[in-house]
């Protein structure tokens, strides 16, 4: 098969789980035999080069169009006063985003298109609006329209308000919630499928109103990238944090972490090091401190980060979707400590390959079990290590994704 891949970004270097579901898709299909087109607007924080992609084949094409998707407040002024479409999502609606992609579909034949996220659905939208089918140069309709739900983004933003003390700021993140919502209700009849990236996802969008098939399709992760090296110990007394930044969810937990659970947990164990590794990361969060918190910000290599360190934590209190960097650490056999919401769509179970607790009292008798060795880290990661290898490999999903396909392809006329 032939697929049409459009992406809110160049899915490269895999420096966030974005990047890597999006990548692994592509290079899944690949590996699988299938050609693959991908579309990727080419953003300024994460501008590559056209052969940024050229190690996965022949079988690959890369086709990119810049596009300014910078946050500003004067865009975002704009776009409160005149427009009611979400400013996240408007920021990646470009004409030249769509006529590259009107071009593509009537000069060159595909299988499926699948659009990676709510910030490409517009271009469904786009495509029936435009009647793109009648320019065909065979007639035929369109192909089969996937979406791949990465977040029910409204469902984030509605508990970044919901927790949010500021009533500009709440007014704001509500305002946003409710535009978004409004959007992807509208954006899941314009598609012929949805592929949801958590199953408690899939249940959201139903419940939306998304008409079927909306399915259930994890993220896979090539596991050859993260290969545990035996020569390294991790650091004895220590805890981590590894996630993008620059995404609300994330800063929200963080800044949860660093005011409810580190001064309790500082004061009974002085010893015990937190390191905190992200894109993105504020500058504020970079100053030198003194209660043996380490902000190393972006690391090259995410898996040299995890295994210096003894104990993850994924302190998430919004969000929604999948935490790929859980699926990472516990392929290298990394015990974590989440709370049940970042730990979403993920196939564990508290005290066997995971610890699930919610609240910060939770989280500190947790650690005060962790930090007297009564946490069976070793064993909570060997268990981690099986069921992220016997259930997230890519090569799995990739035929979950070309099962889809076919389901969505037409059956050639007698």
């Amino acid at each position: 098969m032939h697929i049409l891949q459009l992406c809110p970004r160049v899915p490269y270097p895999l420096t966030t789980g974005g990047a890597i579901a999006m990548y692994d898709v592509a290079a899944g299909l690949v590996q699988a035999g299938h050609r693959v087109t991908m579309l990727a607007i080419n953003t300024p924080k994460h501008h590559q080069p056209a052969d940024a992609l050229a190690h996965l084949g022949p079988n690959f094409r890369l086709v990119t169009v810049d596009v300014d998707t910078d946050i500003t407040p004067l865009r975002a002024l704009k776009n409160l006063l005149l427009s009611r479409q979400p400013y996240i999502v408007e920021r990646f609606i470009s004409p030249a985003v769509a006529a590259k992609f009107k071009e593509l579909l009537t000069t060159q034949s595909f299988d499926v298109v699948q659009l990676e996220g709510t910030f490409t659905a517009w271009y469904a939208g786009f495509l029936t609006a435009q009647g793109a089918k009648s320019n065909r140069p065979t007639a035929q309709n369109l192909p089969p329209i996937v979406l791949r739900a990465h977040n029910v983004e409204y469902s984030i933003w509605e508990m970044l308000a919901g927790r949010s003390g500021n009533p500009l700021k709440k007014w704001y993140l509500g305002d946003m919630a409710a535009r978004l919502k409004k959007f992807e209700k509208w954006m899941l009849h314009r598609v012929d499928a949805v592929a949801a990236i958590t199953d408690d996802d899939a249940q959201r969008l139903q419940a939306m109103g998304c008409p079927e098939p909306v399915v259930f399709i994890p993220a896979g992760v090539d596991f050859a990238r993260f290969q545990p090296d035996p020569l390294v110990k991790p650091k004895p007394r220590t805890l981590f944090m590894i996630g993008s930044l620059n995404w609300l969810p994330n800063l929200e937990g963080l800044h949860w972490l660093l005011r409810e659970v580190w001064p309790i947990l500082h004061a009974e164990m002085p010893d015990v090091e937190l390191h905190i590794a992200g894109s993105g990361t504020p500058d504020d969060l970079l100053r030198p401190r003194t209660d043996n918190v380490f902000v190393h910000g972006f690391v090259a290599s995410a898996p040299a980060f995890m295994q210096q360190y003894e104990l993850m934590l994924v302190p998430l209190l919004s969000g929604g979707g999948m935490r790929i960097k859980i699926i990472e650490a516990m392929a290298l056999g990394k015990a974590v400590l989440s709370t049940t919401l970042g730990a979403e769509g993920i196939a564990v179970r508290d005290g066997h390959d995971i610890v699930l607790r919610d609240t910060a009292a939770e989280w500190l008798d947790a650690l005060r079990a962790w930090g007297r060795q009564e946490l069976p880290v070793a064993a909570i990661g060997a268990a981690a290590a099986h069921t992220a290898t016997h259930t997230y490999d890519r090569r799995r999903v990739t035929g979950q994704f070309v099962d889809l396909y076919e389901r969505l392809r037409p059956v050639p006329a007698a």
